[in-house]
């Protein structure tokens, strides 16, 4: 009803409107609890593997990023004892220049342009075995240049083993990298699935505990307005105060208690301005 409506409703008229919607409360909650306990049901387990299923990703990218972190900080331990050895044969003269025909040959150049091509292209067996075949020489020979270097000068082995386990640590560092940014980009969708579930099905049960207190209280509002009916509005006792307390000071001339809380406002608006 409107509020012109409302003012002229009696107060039997608005105990009875009360009690018939606490009736019609009573008979629709049931209903309303068990639609929200099934959906609450029917959304449990979807979160429970949504769950599951972020927990694994988000261990990949745990798993990959510690991968990560471990080889980079490996490798970076040898970089000072690189440049140590380093600086040590360039001072005595151990760093030989290079072979000619190595050089001329581009030996590593070559392997790296063959490895891209097995792991680029589509070859077909024959084509495939040749390429093997040639980075299988190519490789013979790159050996046969590091044992020339290694007997030429013996402090040259520690350096190209140490250059050579740090370059492979670092490249290794990218690669777990590379894998981490991949497992976080198929965790984040699940992750803000998982988000919208838990939120929707926290609001489910918010809604639940309501519809279950209302129903708990259901039967005890039911009497209350019963009996108001029954019995009238005034004080009755604990628990029954007198509900036209504030109808009867107005009649008398005094404030409405909604003209009262106006004027508070009014007043506390007022010192605010003033100070």
């Amino acid at each position: 009803m409107n509020t012109s409506e409302l003012m002229r409703a009696t107060p039997d008229e608005l105990a009875s409107a009360l009690l018939n919607r606490r009736m019609l409360l009573k008979d629709s909650l049931p209903g309303v609890i068990r639609n929200l306990e099934a959906e609450e049901d029917a959304l449990s387990p979807k979160l429970d593997r949504m769950k599951k299923a972020f927990d694994e990703a988000n261990d990949k990218v745990v798993k990959f990023k510690a991968n990560r972190d471990e080889c980079q900080t490996l490798a970076g331990t040898l970089i000072p004892d690189v440049k140590r050895i380093r600086a040590k044969l360039n001072d005595s003269g151990g760093m030989i220049s290079l072979d000619p025909k190595w050089k001329k040959m581009r030996l590593l150049e070559q392997i790296e342009e063959i490895e891209n091509k097995i792991q680029t292209s589509a070859l077909d067996h024959k084509s495939e075995r040749k390429l093997l075949e040639k980075r299988r020489a190519l490789i013979s020979e790159n050996d046969k240049w590091i044992r020339d270097r290694k007997d030429s000068n013996p402090e040259m082995s520690e350096y190209l083993e140490k250059n050579r386990e740090m370059s492979k640590l670092f490249k290794k560092a990218d690669k777990e990298h590379s894998l981490m940014m991949g497992a976080v980009t198929k965790a984040q969708p699940l992750y803000e699935k998982m988000t919208s579930a838990s939120e929707e099905i926290r609001e489910i049960r918010s809604q639940l505990d309501r519809a279950k207190e209302l129903l708990a209280q259901s039967d005890k509002a039911i009497d209350y307005w019963e009996k108001r009916i029954e019995n009238g509005f005034g004080d009755m006792g604990p628990g029954f105060r007198d509900l036209l307390k504030g109808q009867k000071n107005v009649d008398m001339g005094g404030s409405s208690s909604f003209a009262k809380r106006s004027r508070k406002l009014k007043d506390k608006k007022s010192r605010g301005e003033e100070e």
